[in-house]
């Protein structure tokens, strides 16, 4: 290994890629390579392989993902391609270069059916086309590199992108009242906790490979989510509970899907922070900015 460690990181504009961006100075033992989607698109093998010729990476955090749950439905090829496909190849590529693979998955692969925190080995059984796309992508990744780290999360949300926080703000901010599902129950994550997670991983200096789960702590319904939403902005809106039924998606959602994190716990002595804590940090740091 090089003096000064190289990580590189694919889907850096995204919510996970521009958390672990303000984490780098943190972690001045390490060069970190930051590439948005433009940069290195994932399913472009010639570029992947031109830029792991030329940089040697250590690390590699693959933050790149087709994240549009609905449009998935519609657009299966192109999910399949950069959720699955992409992601088996990477993981080739970074056993042939001797790189250490972080990729990240999804809840999604779960069926929802099951009313218990879900550990790593239990079934998988996708029921919308997205989590059909991120399973294909975890299964190839373990196939093509058996040494790689998968890490599961679940309903992220951060002071960067699009996600579920910034749009309750918004509408609570536009409208009088607002519907929530308050049928679907998981556990949000901070993306800023997940970097957290994946630089402490990294700085460890011991290589568990295998699928992790981490989320934030505590099991709750986007409608409970939302709600602790208007507490913390203090906004008047009006929120209700509604059915899965009665807010129709392109793309079905597991109704539970809150994961077990004793793994991570366990493995590399990582805890989860309390999720009410975590959105607090978020929402102060999106009101400072307006």
């Amino acid at each position: 290994m090089k003096q000064q460690p190289t990580i590189l990181v694919t889907g850096s504009r995204g919510q996970l890629g521009s958390e672990l961006k303000d984490l780098a100075a943190s972690y001045p033992s390490f060069q970190f390579l930051f590439f948005s989607r433009e940069e290195f698109p994932i399913n472009n093998s010639v570029i992947a392989r031109e830029i792991f010729q030329k940089n040697q990476p250590d690390f590699f955090v693959n933050c790149a993902a087709y994240t549009a749950v609905d449009q998935a439905e519609k657009e299966q090829e192109l999910a399949r391609e950069i959720n699955g496909w992409a992601p088996g190849r990477l993981a080739q590529l970074c056993k042939e270069f001797g790189t250490k693979l972080i990729h990240i998955s999804t809840d999604y692969v779960f069926n929802g059916k099951v009313r218990r925190p879900l550990k790593e080995d239990d079934p998988v059984d996708p029921v919308n086309f997205y989590g059909a796309s991120k399973l294909l992508g975890e299964e190839l990744v373990m196939k093509n590199n058996s040494d790689s780290i998968i890490i599961r999360t679940s309903w992220v949300y951060s002071f960067y992108g699009k996600n579920f926080v910034k749009t309750m703000m918004r509408l609570m901010n536009e409208k009088e009242q607002i519907g929530v599902v308050n049928d679907q129950t998981g556990s949000p994550t901070y993306a800023a906790d997940l970097a957290d997670c994946i630089m402490r991983i990294i700085a460890s200096g011991k290589w568990i490979p295998g699928i992790y789960h981490f989320s934030n702590e505590g099991v709750i319904t986007w409608f409970e989510f939302a709600g602790e939403i208007k507490n913390l902005t203090g906004s008047n809106c009006i929120v209700n509970p509604i059915t899965t039924e009665q807010f129709p998606t392109p793309a079905k959602r597991p109704a539970y899907s809150v994961m077990d994190h004793s793994k991570m716990e366990k493995l590399y002595g990582i805890q989860a922070r309390d999720w009410k804590a975590s959105l607090k940090e978020c929402i102060g740091k999106l009101k400072s900015a307006g």
